[in-house]
């Protein structure tokens, strides 16, 4: 880590960071990021804070780096993680769970997580959707008709 990145602090971000740490009411995440802030504002190697505070180098490397080309509230807060897509649209999410309602075909007695999958594939809603899909989508809801609070078994 040939950067050098010195964090200067003036006392009103100093009076901040201590309130980020005094108070209760914050992430661990966010917690540990003031006090690396607080520990280089001091002049402590880099080296010196992840042993103290049981964090990563690099993780103290990149606070300090954000603190300086992005700024306290930069190096302080969560960057947005990319995550995958959604799969489903609201609609589609909403026509599942109206077909998981619906009477299941003739010669079964309900709905398979496979036959919901099938159906919607074939209902042109999705090109391809797994049964884990289905299964994701339908325990956000209360009208999964699997669920034993829907009724579906006798307690």
């Amino acid at each position: 880590m040939a950067d050098k990145y010195l964090v200067d602090l003036t006392d009103e971000e100093q009076g901040y960071l201590l309130d980020v740490i005094r108070k209760g009411k914050t992430t661990a995440r966010r917690v540990a990021r003031a006090h690396v802030l607080l520990r280089a504002a001091e002049g402590a190697a880099d080296e010196e804070i992840a042993e103290t505070l049981h964090l990563g180098l690099s993780t103290v490397h990149r606070t300090r780096q954000r603190f300086v080309d992005e700024g306290l509230t930069a190096a302080l807060s969560e960057r947005a993680r990319s995550g995958s897509p959604l799969t489903l649209t609201g609609k589609q999410a909403a026509f599942l769970v109206a077909l998981a309602c619906s009477t299941p075909p003739a010669g079964r007695r309900r709905w398979t997580l496979q036959l919901l999958a099938d159906r919607f594939v074939e209902l042109r809603q999705i090109d391809t959707i797994s049964p884990n899909t289905v299964d994701r989508v339908l325990k956000k809801t209360t009208s999964n008709p699997g669920n034993v609070r829907n009724g579906a078994f006798p307690v």
